[in-house]
């Protein structure tokens, strides 16, 4: 048995010792992309709470690679996969969630999983997949399987359409309970989608005030990793003709997906090309920018409720289709904005972009993808909460 192998059996032991502690009705356990960030929906979850000043009477436990990492409220941090994590995870009546936990983590029936998936489907999922290129470094067949061990665990799932509901059923082969909340993350879109919130918000990220900002978020690519779950920034676009043709009036924030991690280089674009790092709340981002740039990312979902341009540079398009993951629907037929192949075509839409040409088929994928989006998910989620630990903030009475 090699050293890898014996810490992860040392650590299963010692986390099965502590499922025989009772299990605690005020601990909520919160996680977000496996830890490594402060975000996305558990994070406005949990600011709903410290709103209501239920940080006070509640513990409320955050995974994080980074413990130094600032969270408003009462928190208590916990490194991933250290021995207080393991503790929380065994006595937490609550557990909230975004991405998927260990495989060994047991969940006990007197707590609860509220799943809190980080988007909606575009490219195909889990038990949809029919090829399997990513850095696991295991066949397809065991890939699902564990998977599904792994959502047989949630016992609710939020969504935000009808569409999403039908994709989580299929791709997780989800059968309990499907909330038709809306996505947390997106109530900010709704409530601060103002000019005096937005000016504040670029001041605080010392983003220029006289200049049009182009925020380019891309997804990852399954077949370019340096290890497993550690992926790399894959683009095509041509930033020199970027810069050359759009700097005088732009400026473009470039923020990875949280599973990409490379030292990128940015200092010949300084004062054009703006680096987002994890700490930047792409929620915030998306209120900030005048345009959205993406390929295949669930991002375009979002960023859709504010009604803004979106463009989607689809250089890979065929092989991600056929040789990757795969796609729900053809994008060519819905997106409502451009998709271009080269960054001349980039340029063009971005100094020439129309929206009216775009707003009837902008209609029908609100309409079609966003429907649960009302700007009072969080809400939903808090009290689903408090009526789960019985908390007496809410009205039983009601039920």
């Amino acid at each position: 048995m090699n050293i890898k192998s014996m810490i992860k059996k040392i650590i299963v032991s010692i986390y099965h010792v502590f499922l025989k502690l009772p299990v605690k009705d005020n601990v909520i356990f919160f996680e977000s992309n496996v830890g490594r960030n402060y975000t996305s929906n558990p994070k406005y979850v949990y600011e709903e709470m410290v709103k209501r000043g239920l940080d006070k009477k509640y513990k409320c436990v955050w995974s994080l690679e980074d413990t130094n990492l600032e969270i408003p409220g009462n928190a208590t941090k916990v490194k991933r996969a250290r021995l207080s994590y393991l503790y929380y995870l065994a006595i937490s009546k609550v557990w909230v969630c975004d991405t998927r936990l260990p495989s060994f983590i047991i969940k006990r029936p007197e707590a609860t999983y509220i799943q809190l998936w980080h988007g909606t489907p575009l490219k195909k999922l889990a038990m949809d997949l029919e090829v399997l290129s990513m850095s696991e470094g295991m066949e397809l067949e065991e890939y699902k399987r564990l998977f599904e061990e792994n959502t047989k665990t949630w016992d609710y799932l939020i969504s935000q359409s009808d569409y999403t509901s039908k994709r989580f059923k299929s791709c997780f082969a989800f059968k309990n309970e499907i909330l038709a909340s809306g996505f947390p993350r997106n109530d900010i879109l709704f409530q601060k989608n103002n000019e005096k919130a937005i000016k504040k918000i670029k001041m605080q990220y010392n983003i220029p005030l006289d200049k049009k900002v182009i925020l380019y978020a891309p997804t990852w690519r399954d077949d370019e990793f340096h290890e497993n779950g550690i992926y790399k920034f894959s683009s095509q676009m041509d930033f020199d003709l970027l810069k050359k043709e759009l700097s005088d009036t732009h400026i473009v924030l470039i923020k990875l997906h949280y599973l990409v991690k490379d030292s990128l280089n940015w200092d010949k674009y300084q004062g054009f090309v703006y680096e987002c790092d994890h700490l930047w709340d792409i929620q915030e981002l998306y209120l900030i920018s005048d345009y959205l740039i993406t390929d295949y990312s669930s991002v375009m979902f979002d960023y859709a409720l504010l009604k803004k341009p979106m463009i989607i540079y689809a250089y890979d398009y065929e092989k991600y289709r056929d040789n990757l993951r795969g796609f729900y629907f053809n994008i060519f037929k819905e997106f409502p904005g451009p998709i271009v192949e080269k960054s001349e075509d980039l340029v063009k839409h971005i100094k020439n972009y129309d929206y009216k040409l775009y707003k009837a088929q902008y209609d029908a994928f609100l309409n079609k993808f966003t429907s649960f989006d009302k700007g009072n998910a969080s809400s939903f989620i808090v009290d689903i909460i408090l009526k789960i630990t019985r908390n007496s903030d809410y009205n039983f009475d009601e039920d």
